[in-house]
C-alpha cells in the first residue's frame, strides 16, 4: 500500500507531464538498484609495463585494455596502479592503500624488475604471496600476470622464477597469464620480444605491442570480471 501511495504521489507531481514522470521513474529505479549504474572497478598493480612508460596516455596498457573491454560490452574502469621501476616488494608495500573500497578486482603484473635485478625468486614469491593473501582477505578476485625469466641467471633461477605465477595462482584459485610479453615474443623464442613491437630502449612495448598484448590478455580479464560479484 505504501508503495502504491508513493507511485500515486509521483504521478501527481508529474501532473500529466510525461517527461517529468519518466524522470521520476528513472530516479526511483536508480535508487532501488544503485549497483546497476556502477562499473566494475579493477586496480592494475604493476610496474612500467602497466604504467605505460614511454607511451602517450591513451596508448598505455591500462587505457587500451579498458577500451578493449568496453568494446566487448563491459562497463569497466581500470585504475592505473603501475609504478615505473617497481619490484614485487614495492607492490606489496602499497597494495593495501591501492585497494580502496571502490575496487572490485585486481590485476597483479609484477616481477620484471625483480628479474632485471637478479632478486632471489624466493623473495619475489614471498612478496607476490603477500599481495595475493591481502586480496584474498578482502574477497577480491585477482588475475596474476607473470613475466618469463631469461636464462642468463642459470636454469635453476629460471625454473624457480617461472614457477611462481602458476603455483601461486593454483594456491589461491586465481586465473593466471604466465608472461606479460608473450604476445609480442619472437616466433619460437618465448622470452625474446620482437623488436618490431618494442620502443627504442628494447625493453618496453610500443603502442602496437601493447595492442597485441591487450588482445591476448583480454580474455583472462573477462574471466576476472566474471568472478566479480556486484
Amino acid at each position: 500500500m505504501e508503495f502504491l501511495k508513493f507511485i500515486r504521489s509521483l504521478v501527481y507531481w508529474a501532473g500529466g507531464d510525461l517527461r517529468k514522470l519518466t524522470i521520476a521513474l528513472f530516479l526511483l529505479i536508480a535508487s532501488a538498484f544503485p549497483l546497476l549504474a556502477q562499473p566494475v572497478v579493477i586496480a592494475a598493480l604493476g610496474d612500467s609495463l602497466t604504467q605505460g612508460y614511454g607511451l602517450a596516455p591513451e596508448e598505455g596498457f591500462v587505457p587500451q585494455l579498458e577500451k578493449w573491454l568496453r568494446e566487448q560490452g563491459h562497463d569497466v574502469r581500470i585504475l592505473n596502479a603501475g609504478v615505473s621501476g617497481d619490484t614485487t616488494a614495492g607492490g606489496l608495500s602499497r597494495v593495501e592503500w591501492t585497494l580502496t573500497p571502490e575496487v572490485d578486482a585486481m590485476i597483479v603484473a609484477l616481477g620484471g624488475n625483480d628479474v632485471l635485478r637478479g632478486i632471489d625468486p624466493a623473495s619475489s614469491r614471498e612478496n607476490i604471496d603477500g599481495i595475493m593473501r591481502i586480496a584474498s582477505g578482502l574477497d577480491l578476485p585477482v588475475l596474476l600476470v607473470g613475466i618469463a625469466a631469461p636464462g642468463n641467471y642459470g636454469a635453476d633461477y629460471q625454473r624457480a622464477f617461472d614457477a611462481i605465477y602458476p603455483e601461486l595462482a593454483d594456491q589461491y584459485g586465481a586465473p593466471v597469464y604466465p608472461n606479460f610479453l608473450a604476445a609480442i615474443a619472437k616466433e619460437g623464442a618465448p622470452m625474446s620480444p620482437d623488436p618490431e613491437f618494442l620502443q627504442p630502449d628494447n625493453l618496453h612495448p610500443n603502442a602496437d605491442g601493447i595492442q597485441r598484448i591487450v588482445r591476448s590478455i583480454g580474455p583472462k580479464v573477462l574471466e576476472l570480471i566474471g568472478r566479480v560479484e556486484k
